[in-house]
């Protein structure tokens, strides 16, 4: 998984990085919620992580059960804890913007809201979503939180530009602070089902009931996003802010992302990485990934993904990189599993 891997050049896993940020706004108060297959990575790369903040997933349930599962489990050990949850595979600089930017989620949410940290687009991005707020809360101890009218999808090209021409929208960065009482009302609201499996975890979780409860209910629990689950409905309901990240910002969803994170060459205006990658580029531009000694050419093409392993060569543009996943979903349907 990417948030295993040093994917920008910084000499830090993702995850590391991640950990590293939060550590001097919680003190160790730190849960890693991941897949039961990556529990002997994830630990070699946190050895400080405490075995009792870990939570492993059997299966992958979407974002829902995940944070409502952390959620659930701090909520039996302190019902007023106030909880912050960020992805494992974000960029942003400065850290020093986003912690601010964090310890003022933290102040809003403590009035009684479910608080997201928005980021000032950059661009017309078609692979992210977006938030439009509704005006200034008027918080004197976060000053620049504002309400959430309504989280937009994904958009189309035209309707992304027309979001950054406006100014009225924020990137959805999928980090969320709130108070674990109130993300658990809105989830047993609008997820009634989910929130009882998880809560019935969650009261084993620190008892030795824990891994029969957690095979027994985890396998049937309904699988979907943190955003229909709580975020959007709650926003309807008022219950949503939003305080501004002034930082850079980007989600490594795509091989897009890691070209814009990783500076490309002066000369050719193509970026390589692969230690020991071969690559020849005559008015080329793009990026190359490659774990072969195989030598790539490219000649005259623009914007280029190539992405080359061992049992499988990807070949294709920034523009449409987003669509990788649709043709994992057609190998996995088809039986190819041998190269995912």
């Amino acid at each position: 998984p990417k948030f295993l891997h040093d994917l920008t050049g910084s000499g830090s896993t993702l995850i590391r990085a991640t950990y590293a940020r939060l550590e001097p706004l919680c003190d160790g108060r730190t849960m890693v919620v991941t897949g039961a297959v990556h529990r002997k990575p994830v630990l070699a790369q946190l050895p400080e992580l405490g075995r009792a903040n870990l939570v492993l997933e059997p299966e992958p349930k979407d974002s829902a059960a995940a944070i409502g599962l952390a959620a659930a489990i701090l909520y039996h050990r302190d019902p007023g804890i106030i909880m912050g949850s960020f992805a494992a595979d974000q960029v942003l600089n400065p850290v020093e913007k986003f912690q601010d930017a964090v310890r003022a989620a933290v102040r809003t949410a403590a009035e009684g809201y479910i608080v997201t940290i928005g980021i000032k687009p950059t661009h017309a991005s078609t692979g992210f979503g977006y938030i439009r707020t509704s005006g200034e809360l008027g918080i004197a101890c976060a000053p620049t939180a504002q309400g959430v009218a309504e989280f937009v999808e994904k958009p189309d090209a035209a309707a992304a530009e027309a979001y950054l021409a406006s100014g009225e929208y924020h990137w959805n960065a999928g980090m969320f602070v709130a108070p674990v009482d109130l993300l658990l009302k809105h989830l047993e609201t609008n997820e009634p089902e989910l929130y009882t499996g998880l809560m019935e975890i969650a009261a084993a979780w620190d008892t030795g009931k824990r891994r029969e409860v957690m095979k027994r209910v985890w396998p049937s629990l309904p699988k979907t996003a943190i955003d229909y689950a709580v975020a959007e409905p709650a926003a309807a309901a008022g219950d949503v802010a939003m305080v501004p990240g002034e930082f850079s910002w980007d989600d490594v969803g795509d091989f897009a992302a890691i070209g814009r994170l990783n500076a490309a060459s002066e000369t050719n205006n193509l970026t390589v990485l692969g230690e020991g990658a071969r690559v020849y580029a005559e008015k080329a531009t793009g990026m190359v990934v490659s774990d072969t000694k195989r030598l790539i050419a490219l000649i005259g093409i623009d914007d280029v993904v190539v992405v080359d392993t061992p049992d499988a060569l990807l070949v294709t543009t920034k523009e449409h990189a987003q669509q990788v996943k649709k043709a994992v979903e057609h190998l996995r349907a088809s039986g190819d599993t041998d190269v995912l």
